[in-house]
Formats: C-alpha cells, structure tokens, sequence
C-alpha cells in the first residue's frame, strides 16, 4: 500500500505541479492542500482523468486551528485554582468580527476511487476572510449538499454556488457555530417554555460555568509516608 500511495503521490505531483502540497504522514496516508482559487480545478482532474478516477466523496468537514499547537495541560505542579480550558475562553467571534488568520479555518475532502481502491484527502484553508468562504464541489460530488451545510452550521464557514446553504443541525435562530474553538462550551442561549409568550422561547444561557479538571489534589493522613508498606530485605 505504501508504494501504490507513492506512486499516486508522484502521478498527483506531476498533474498538478505547484497546486497542490503534500502533507507529510506518519502513517502512510496521502493528504494534499490545496488553494481555494484550484479547488474547483482540481476536484474536476481527480473526479474524470483515468488515472485518478476519484468518483465519491466520502465526507466534507471543518477544522478549527485556533490555538493549535498550544499545550495547555502540561504541568509538574499542583493546582489549587484548576485549569482555565474548562472555563474561561475567548469571546465568541461573529461575521462581522476582524479577519481570522490565514490558516485558522480549514474544510477537509475525503475521496475515494472505488476503480483504483484509493484514498485521498484533500484540505483547503479557507484564509483572512471573515466570514469564511471557498467554492462549493457540489456541482463534482453531489453528495458534498449535506457536508457543506454541516460545515457552514458548525463552523461558519460559507461555501460559494451551494444551492441551498442553510443550517441542517441547530435551529434556525441559532447564534454563532458550535464547533469554532472559540464558542462557549455552555452556549449563548437556552431555551424554555415562556408562560407569557405561551410558546417556547429563547433566554440567555443560565447554565454555571465549572472546571472540568480537579482544582486540589488530596493530602491528608491517607497519604501518608508513614502508613505506605514498606519492605523487609531482612
């Protein structure tokens, strides 16, 4: 398999020269970024040229790298405070907020070419642009419809020539994208029953906030030195 990886690695790097760029992989899996501007481009290639013959797209969906990289839990010490992951996080962050950096968002295709028995995957950093936006596929693989719209409800990210761009897993009055890193793990709103409204309506989230890591570790006469069994060499 590694072979027949790299041989395709090569045919790919071949067809499409400074377009795409490999990723490099531990496990011997073949992952290509690509600019949005070829996108379109190169999808209509690996979908129709012989010696790629990728027909289905197996699944679309979005990455968030805000703060990737950034080890948050390591620590040699004991805390009396907790940590902040669980609690404290950065405002969320709207259209109309500032452009994003350039590699924070990315959506990622994953191909399959049922006459070859490969895979492939494709990821595309959406840039500066805020809101996110990158051509859709739908118009290659059909099957994109449903993951893009996933993409654009959980991570904001528009998709240009989708023909029905709309949320398909929160509601219609949903605030934000529930994916972004930056979203507050207990939401904006809530919803409840409003005797006055006599329907049900939205409020703002009620839920505490609360570490999800323990604040104290134990030390009392259970951990003793003195009570741990010890052993007689003699």
């Amino acid at each position: 398999m590694a072979n027949t990886n790299e041989t395709i690695a090569a045919r790919l790097e071949e067809r499409f020269t400074s377009k795409l760029e490999r990723v490099p992989s531990s496990c011997g899996e073949l992952t290509f970024i690509v600019k949005p501007q070829d996108l379109l481009e190169v999808a209509v290639a690996l979908r129709d040229e012989d010696d790629f013959s990728f027909e289905q797209l197996i699944d679309v969906c979005g990455v968030d790298y805000l703060e990737f990289g950034q080890d948050e839990w390591t620590t040699h010490s004991a805390t009396d405070t907790g940590f902040s992951r669980g609690v404290e996080r950065q405002p969320v962050i709207l259209d109309e907020a500032d452009e994003f950096s350039a590699e924070r968002f990315a959506v990622v295709y994953h191909l399959l070419s049922l006459q070859h028995n490969r895979r492939l995957r494709l990821r595309v950093y959406t840039g500066k642009n805020n809101p996110p936006i990158i051509p859709s596929v739908n118009d290659v693989w059909n099957s994109a419809n449903w993951f893009e719209r996933e993409a654009f409800d959980l991570y904001g990210v528009l998709f240009d020539g989708h023909p029905d761009l709309r949320r398909i897993l929160t509601d219609y009055g949903f605030i934000g994208h529930p994916f972004r890193k930056d979203f507050p793990i207990s939401g904006n709103v809530e919803v409840h029953y409003d005797a006055e409204k006599g329907r049900v309506a939205y409020k703002a989230v009620s839920i505490e906030a609360r570490t999800l890591v323990p604040k104290v570790i134990r030390d009392d006469n259970r951990y003793s030195v003195d009570l741990k069994d010890t052993t007689d060499n003699g």
